[in-house]
């Protein structure tokens, strides 16, 4: 389970920021969240397997609702997935970013106009 600890998850967090060009030192507190939600979401995903992958509980009357486990881990990859949006590290937002910053020179432009 070495590789699932916040500290381990925020060093390749900011490896993988570094090598997209999107690190920045003022990201550390959001990428120290972020390596948290990754830690406890793999944590639940070896308790959720371990279990046998029960999705559903028995209730009191006899019926069956979502297992509170499945409920957090659905809750964690929403905030993971939020959190992985804001440190640029989904294709989709590192293309729109891409896009966005990119400057284009005189010359550039002058030669993209003659295509």
């Amino acid at each position: 389970m070495a590789k699932h600890t916040k500290a381990a998850i925020k060093r390749a967090t900011i490896r993988d920021m570094k090598n997209l060009g999107t690190y920045k030192k003022e990201y550390d507190r959001i990428i120290d969240i972020y390596a948290e939600l990754v830690e406890q979401y793999a944590i639940l995903s070896d308790r959720f397997a371990s279990g046998g992958y029960r999705y559903e509980v028995p209730t009191a009357d006899g019926g069956s609702k979502k297992a509170p486990i499945v409920a957090t881990l659905e809750s964690l990859r929403k905030d993971i997935l939020a959190y992985a949006d804001r440190l640029c590290l989904n294709p989709k937002t590192i293309d729109g970013i891409t896009v966005e910053t990119k400057k284009q020179s005189a010359l550039a432009a002058a030669l993209s106009a003659l295509e």
